[in-house]
């Protein structure tokens, strides 16, 4: 111990590199052992094969998800769904769900369920007098077989074209048939009749055809002349009704007159027949009254000469009467005061 100190005294240096050298050259030989945290890690080499293997498997995965997606089809509730395959139909689904058409081999096209209504083009027919009208009408329809519908239609355009010359052949044959006014006058109007029968022969056609499609209803909304033939038309129909109503009046005159002189003549018989009978009532008056006078005048002769004379004076004399009578007349004496 005394000799270790002897050694290093008054050297502080050496004493110091004694001490701490071996510590850094242990720490030297300890960081050699081990390597340095930032050195680089080694790379594995790029499997390229794996990752192509992988890409294809996804790709067809995806594939086949997409295929599957294309070819599943909604039946909804209001439609038909029809399958063809290579153009022939091989089914048709009506019941609402999910179905699956085979790829690429299969395809789907839809039909309505529900009524339609068809706007049919308006057309010109002659009516059985020679008349030419212009109709204006529409059809509600649906669909009840879908596989025939494509299979002899085609399209629903189709459907609706054959549809609606069936409709115009027949109208054109019924309306033939009828004039004019009988077409047009509302109160004789033979349309609701023409209607069902057209529906009827229509649908004859169409089920014959074997198209798939059924009418419900055909209806005529409106009837027009033809433009050139509206003001010509107007005017006759303008004459006609001034006939009319000259016939009305000229009626109506007549009719009056009729009146007129049934009620002239009913007054003058009823007139003549009261005279009549007012003359035999005076007549019967006048006899009772001649009797009841005689009467009277039987029990006092001297009192009815008397009252005749009276009654004469009355008749025969006024303010202005002049009478000239002989002095020996009685009826001077009378008015002279001498009734002996």
């Amino acid at each position: 111990m005394s000799n270790n100190n002897n050694q290093f005294d008054g050297d502080l240096e050496k004493f110091a590199k004694a001490l701490f050298g071996n510590n850094k050259n242990k720490k030297k030989k300890i960081n050699d052992e081990i390597p340095p945290s930032n050195s680089p890690k080694e790379k594995k080499p790029f499997n390229g094969r794996k990752f192509a293997k992988s890409a294809i498997v996804l790709t067809v995965i995806f594939a086949v998800l997409i295929i599957l997606i294309a070819n599943v089809y909604i039946v909804k509730e209001n439609e038909y769904r029809v399958v063809r395959q290579f153009g022939e139909v091989v089914k048709y689904e009506n019941e609402p769900g999910l179905n699956m058409k085979i790829p690429f081999i299969q395809s789907v096209t839809t039909l309505p369920k529900n009524l339609m209504t068809y706007e049919m083009t308006q057309e010109e027919i002659n009516t059985l007098d020679k008349k030419r009208i212009i109709i204006d009408n529409y059809a509600v329809w649906r669909v009840t077989d879908p596989k025939a519908l494509i299979s002899n239609a085609g399209t629903l355009i189709n459907a609706e074209s054959r549809m609606e010359e069936f409709i115009y052949s027949v109208i054109r044959t019924q309306l033939g048939q009828l004039n004019y006014d009988q077409i047009i006058n509302d109160e004789n109007s033979e349309r609701g009749s023409i209607n069902d029968r057209v529906t009827e022969e229509v649908n004859k056609f169409l089920l014959s055809g074997n198209f798939g499609i059924e009418v419900i209803d055909v209806r005529i909304r409106r009837t027009d002349l033809p433009e050139e033939n509206e003001q010509s038309v107007y005017t006759r129909m303008i004459s006609e009704r001034e006939s009319i109503a000259q016939r009305y009046l000229s009626e109506g005159d007549a009719d009056k007159n009729r009146i007129v002189a049934n009620t002239d003549r009913e007054v003058q018989e009823l007139l003549a027949t009261a005279d009549k009978e007012a003359s035999v009532i005076r007549a019967q008056g006048e006899a009772e009254a001649a009797q009841i006078y005689n009467a009277a005048f039987s029990r006092d002769p001297e009192f009815y000469g008397l009252y005749r004379t009276l009654e004469s004076y009355k008749k025969t004399i006024g303010e202005d009467t002049v009478i000239i009578l002989p002095s020996d007349s009685p009826y001077a004496r009378v008015l002279s005061g001498y009734l002996e």
